[in-house]
């Protein structure tokens, strides 16, 4: 199991051939309370870099963009009736949605912890 990340903090947990996509913990604490997230439909295609999901905090709306291209193959529809589980289990439990990884090369080109934490100092 490897995990990278994308410079807008967004996290991908890849398993085989299927990313658990989500949001770092900087950047749930960024936001603040989430209070709402708009997830995607299952069998979504997505676009490396395109909108997949929206989280909504006290503070603002922010997109969650696809680290890799792929179709959604489930969500988090814990989410739905709490979606503080981001904030409280950001890498876990706040997992937003999985995707079947169309193009495994575009993992390489992710950020690796090392290069994600001198991205947020």
């Amino acid at each position: 199991m490897t995990t990278k990340f994308t410079p807008e903090h967004e996290y991908i947990r890849v398993e085989g051939a299927t990313g658990i996509v989500g949001i770092t913990p900087y950047a749930q604490e960024a936001l603040g309370d989430i209070v709402f997230v708009d997830l995607p439909a299952i069998g979504k295609v997505l676009k490396k870099g395109e909108e997949a999901a929206v989280v909504e905090s006290v503070k603002a709306a922010s997109e969650i963009y696809a680290p890799v291209s792929g179709t959604v193959t489930e969500v988090n529809t814990a989410l739905s009736g709490e979606p503080g589980l981001i904030n409280s289990d950001p890498e876990a439990g706040g997992w937003i949605y999985k995707v079947e990884i169309a193009d495994a090369g575009e993992i390489d080109g992710l950020l690796d912890d090392a290069a994600y934490a001198d991205l947020t100092k």
